[in-house]
């Protein structure tokens, strides 16, 4: 008699649970939502955080903020987002160095994958190899054969320590097997100067940020790092085709929210993000911007987010970066 009342009350909680899941699905938004972007506005996250966001209105009729919190290599906002309430209308959009980060750091505010419930990846940014119009290559094969001729002779210029032209950077020196020293500035814009100049050799930066001093024939393009050509650039190899093959490297944002948000809330957000992503207009305005639209599932965002940790933790290894 004991165990079927033990029974009976698991039963009646387990449909108490379903029934709550369904309410908190059904009132999902029940008031505005937030978006936290970990960086200064103008970027890609930032992007597409407000034509998400904007898209997010138009479906549920609660406002959306898109709150800009820079700092500490993205941890700031980041950490904002997993210490707020997991109901849903906290979110983070985060980028590539959320993944990065565990190698860059000792200590981080919260755990990178436990604090975090995966919403959907949102995008890819293509990056792109350029070199200094004086070196003396016209496309990979070419570059390497030059940087292997001049061991330690020759820099590599990147937005800062820790971001995805860093890691790009000592990914290529990894798979070609090349010697090349490392000189972070704050911000891509900042090494562009230098880069123009000789002072640096090459570069590895987003398309969107590059591309003004390619079309201005101020440096040389060789190559993108995605496995397919950047639609901004369709005459540009991939790096793969350029014959480096295995080197593959983006950077890319995606949608978390705080770990214990309900996972049909979660659902809510990730078809709605989804629909988004698959409009033409929304599609058109990142393309124009040097972004590709990604989507997909929940699990197959988190399981991306590990992978992308684990790669980049091979890759700071194999580099000698030691964590600050």
């Amino acid at each position: 008699m004991q165990l079927k009342t033990i029974g009976r009350g698991l039963a009646a909680a387990g449909a108490l649970a379903l029934a709550a899941g369904a309410q908190a699905q059904a009132n999902f938004p029940s008031k505005p939502i937030t978006i936290v972007v970990p960086a200064s506005p103008g970027g890609a996250i930032d992007i597409a955080a407000r034509l998400i966001g904007a898209r997010f209105t138009a479906a549920w009729g609660q406002p959306v903020t898109i709150e800009n919190k820079g700092g500490a290599a993205g941890m700031l906002g980041s950490d904002f987002v997993a210490k707020a309430a997991p109901d849903g209308h906290t979110l983070a959009l985060v980028a590539s160095s959320h993944a990065i980060n565990p190698s860059m750091y000792k200590k981080l505010p919260f755990d990178t994958v436990k604090s975090f419930e995966p919403v959907v990846q949102t995008h890819v940014v293509p990056l792109m190899l350029v070199v200094n119009k004086d070196i003396p290559a016209r496309n990979v094969t070419e570059l390497v054969s030059y940087l292997k001729g001049h061991p330690g002779q020759v820099s590599y210029a990147s937005s800062g320590n820790g971001g995805a032209p860093h890691m790009s950077a000592e990914l290529f020196r990894s798979v070609a097997g090349v010697d090349i020293a490392h000189v972070p500035y704050k911000g891509s814009t900042a090494a562009h100067p230098d880069l123009i100049a000789g002072r640096t050799a090459l570069m590895f930066d987003t398309v969107a940020a590059v591309a003004p001093q390619v079309k201005g024939d101020k440096v040389r393009a060789l190559a993108v790092t995605t496995p397919r050509r950047s639609s901004l650039f369709p005459e540009l190899p991939t790096m793969a085709e350029a014959g480096l093959k295995g080197y593959e490297t983006s950077t890319w944002g995606g949608l978390l929210a705080p770990a214990g948000t309900p996972k049909d809330v979660i659902a809510k957000l990730n078809a709605e993000a989804n629909k988004a992503l698959a409009t033409p207009e929304l599609r058109e305005k990142l393309a124009a911007a040097g972004i590709e639209p990604a989507g997909g599932t929940p699990q197959q965002f988190g399981d991306f987010i590990q992978s992308e940790i684990a790669r980049w933790a091979k890759v700071a290894k194999s580099a000698g970066i030691q964590p600050d």
